[in-house]
């Protein structure tokens, strides 16, 4: 009987605890040290292991408590004093209001909204990504200590290739190629996550917030024609599935420690990803180590029965999530069917268990179950650094050095301010500032429109709008022609939004929709010199016309630049900074639009005339190239005498080598093994020499390329890159690491990483350097 008491005066004092905590502004926590009914709780020891912790904590649940806790809302347990959580907040490019766990209704009303993530990708610039990463993680932080949060768990980086592009979620991802998308995701969940640029800092495991990559796998193709992404059966080939798709997100676990992954909608080659056991746990966890909690896409599950039929009943989806190592389903399909499944035995406890040791895991090294969070390691992360200066600034530094200019000619840029007085600034997407943010986007701290942004720059300004909207279904032409004729210079301001390319979205063509290519041949044919073209976009567009049209000077492609893209842009047009972007992803033509979005396949099959996708295999023409990117200035490469000319991959003992059809021996990674991986790796010398006349920051970008690609290999792969500034007239001296395991290896047709014997050129710009792999 005294024992019946202790517990429900436990339970009471708990109860009251929690309720104390929803009614003020303090973020919701367990184990409040200042109830001493919670020493009685071994889930609140903090000095024991959290897997010693959390099993304390799961084995206390009932049965229906742990059921309610598989969803993305989970509900409060107030007997043990646990508060309600969610799991669902977003942060692609800043923290944002998409998700269910943070609110922007209190004292912090934003947050610093960088560039949409292709953009910032456009930078090459590894040490920016972590910057971003670190700004968003903090500001993450703040906000929850500001009471207004009630997750710490952000469903990003987007890290699926760019593979088609009339992708309408290829904004959200960092490009088209592998290997950059990988080092895009290791610095970003790094910075978030309170890890070092370098990583293995994380004191103790502790989360400063939790980084999700997504959406595991193969995953673009959202609503095109009649097919969407719910019933989307991606056929990937193992080839393509070992060297395009996979590797990011083996860098996302292996090398960020990512806390999370999310499973996608669509089925690879036949299996639903959410149920694919060979995915989730044999692959991510198995192979690849990974010991974070999986997630579904919102309502994945419920997807899979309803759209691929994959169970016949509600209760076999479930299940089949559930063992495949699904910990969460965001939605309520689990909610409803977990009992059920397991009465029916189509699921055990023991998965049910799994899933809440590694949700509760998660919560744990978050620091929630360690008492009041304003006395622990994060603690001191003061909400007034959401939208600190210094983070306004990192915003505006991304979206300068990401813009892109795509075509100078006689050096029409930059203007001079002294030189311009009138300007004409035409376009739907110049005085519109919600246009800059892209979309999983949060409220900015502040932001500026493109035209108010220029307006300082000269003495007379003039607008109008030329297109209703994106769609541009009419265009006031006339008018916009008289304002052209009589500036000095004009800037268009034209490009898409996310009416044309979003979530769910995919844009059947290429071309800039509707009036606009017609709006901008007239007014560069009435302007007094040659027009400047300013192209939002997230996705490539065909502008062919104006890349080819002398009366259109320049071209900049600013993406979607965040909340500081209006100031970026203006003060690249008038010089105040020199643009250095490159892009990344490739620039196709309309004619591109005749190749299904369903064809999965990177490579290209001569037999069928299918080109191929992305630069490292397509076999087509393009309107520009991945990496493609003018200055205000010129830079010239070489490469030193200390760079080798020959790997010598026989003098590794342990290397086994076969000929293939062609008498060209080879050998597989997984032979080489990772020791030898790691004597075979080398050092690339290069030179890098400003020659022109004016400042500028600059990504090199360093490829390696065949003179005939064979079994499938790459045309060309970029294997590394670094961002440098150089002054006028300077030089510097750059080393990369070439891992010839990872950056001149191929897959096989077996999903296997090959070497392949004989000549590879080193490129960089115009310069190359012929290595010479020995077996």
């Amino acid at each position: 009987m005294k024992l019946h008491i202790s517990t429900l005066i436990t339970t009471i004092l708990l109860c009251l605890s929690f309720v104390s905590i929803l009614q003020s502004t303090q973020p919701p926590f367990s184990c409040d040290s200042s109830n001493p009914q919670t020493k009685s709780l071994k889930f609140c020891q903090t000095g024991l292991p959290i897997s010693v912790r959390v099993q304390d904590l799961v084995s206390r649940l009932t049965f229906d408590e742990k059921i309610s806790q598989l969803v993305n809302s989970a509900p409060a347990v107030p007997r043990l004093g646990i508060p309600a959580f969610e799991w669902w907040s977003e942060s692609l490019h800043g923290v944002g209001s998409a998700g269910k766990g943070i609110f922007f209704n209190g004292s912090i009303a934003g947050a610093t909204s960088f560039p949409q993530v292709i953009l910032t990708a456009a930078t090459f610039d590894e040490n920016l990504w972590y910057r971003i990463g670190q700004v968003i993680g903090l500001e993450a932080r703040g906000v929850y200590n500001a009471g207004q949060a009630i997750g710490m768990t952000f469903w990003a980086p987007n890290i699926n290739i760019f593979r088609d592009p009339r992708w309408g979620r290829g904004q959200e991802t960092p490009g088209e190629d592998p290997i950059m998308t990988g080092k895009y995701a290791i610095r970003y969940v790094r910075g978030v996550q309170g890890d070092s640029f370098n990583g293995g800092q994380l004191k103790k495991g502790h989360l400063q917030a939790s980084a999700c990559c997504k959406h595991f796998t193969a995953y673009d193709l959202d609503q095109w024609k009649n097919l969407d992404r719910f019933s989307f059966n991606a056929i990937v080939t193992p080839q393509d599935m070992a060297d395009t798709f996979q590797p990011p997100f083996q860098d996302c676990i292996q090398k960020a420690q990512a806390s999370g992954i999310m499973c996608s909608y669509n089925s690879v080659n036949g299996i639903p990803s959410c149920a694919n056991y060979n995915l989730l746990t044999k692959t991510a966890r198995q192979q690849w180590g990974f010991h974070g909690y999986i997630t579904s896409d919102c309502d994945a599950v419920q997807v899979m029965h309803d759209n691929h039929r994959y169970g016949n009943t509600p209760e076999d989806s479930t299940a089949f999530a559930l063992k495949a190592g699904m910990d969460i389903d965001c939605g309520d399909y689990l909610k409803k069917y977990t009992k059920s499944a397991v009465m029916k035995k189509k699921v055990s406890q023991v998965h049910i268990d799994r899933a809440l040791h590694n949700l509760f895991s998660i919560r744990m090294r978050l620091g929630l179950f360690n008492g009041d969070p304003k006395k622990q390691l994060y603690g001191n992360i003061s909400p007034s650094l959401v939208c600190a200066p210094q983070h306004q600034e990192l915003a505006l530094e991304a979206a300068r050095n990401g813009i892109v200019l795509l075509k100078n000619t006689g050096k029409l840029l930059p203007l001079s301010k002294a030189k311009t007085n009138s300007l004409a600034v035409i376009g739907h997407n110049a005085n519109n500032a919600y246009i800059l943010r892209g979309n999983y986007d949060g409220p900015p701290c502040k932001y500026i429109e493109i035209l108010k942004a220029l307006v300082g720059y000269a003495k007379s300004v003039q607008y109008q709008q030329g297109c209703n909207a994106a769609n541009c279904t009419s265009a006031d032409i006339n008018q916009a022609v008289n304002i052209a004729r009589n500036a000095d210079y004009v800037v268009l301001v034209m490009g898409l939004d996310q009416t044309q390319e979003r979530e769910q979205f995919d844009r059947d063509d290429l071309v800039l929709p509707g009036q606009q290519e017609n709006l901008i041949n007239s007014v560069a044919k009435a302007a007094k010199k040659p027009v400047i073209l300013v192209i939002l976009s997230g996705g490539p567009v065909d502008i062919s016309f104006a890349k080819y049209n002398p009366k259109i000077g320049s071209i900049l492609w600013a993406g979607y630049p965040g909340e500081a893209g209006g100031i970026a842009l203006a003060e690249i047009i008038f010089g105040e900074h020199n643009p250095g972007g490159k892009l990344p992803v490739t620039w196709y033509p309309q004619a591109f639009v005749k190749i299904p979005m369903t064809d999965m396949r990177m490579r290209p099959d001569p037999k069928t005339g299918y080109p191929g996708r992305t630069y490292r295999f397509y076999k087509g023409p393009k309107v520009y190239e991945f990496g493609y990117g003018l200055s205000y200035t010129t830079y010239s490469y070489g490469f030193h005498s200390a760079t080798p000319n020959t790997i010598q991959l026989n003098q590794l003992s342990s290397v086994k080598t076969v000929e293939n059809s062609d008498s060209i021996r080879y050998t597989s990674v997984d032979e080489i093994g990772s020791d030898n991986c790691e004597k075979a790796k080398f050092s690339a010398h290069v030179s890098v020499e400003n020659s022109g006349e004016m400042d500028g920051k600059h990504p090199v970008l360093l490829f390696v390329k065949q003179d005939k690609a064979r079994n499938g290999s790459p045309i060309k792969q970029l294997v590394g890159f670094q961002s440098v500034s150089l002054k006028a007239g300077e030089n510097s001296q750059l080393v990369f690491e070439i891992s010839p395991c990872e950056h001149l290896s191929s897959a096989n047709e077996d999903g296997l990483m090959m070497i392949e014997e004989g000549s590879r050129y080193l490129v960089i710009g115009d310069a190359e350097h012929p290595i010479n792999i020995m077996m």
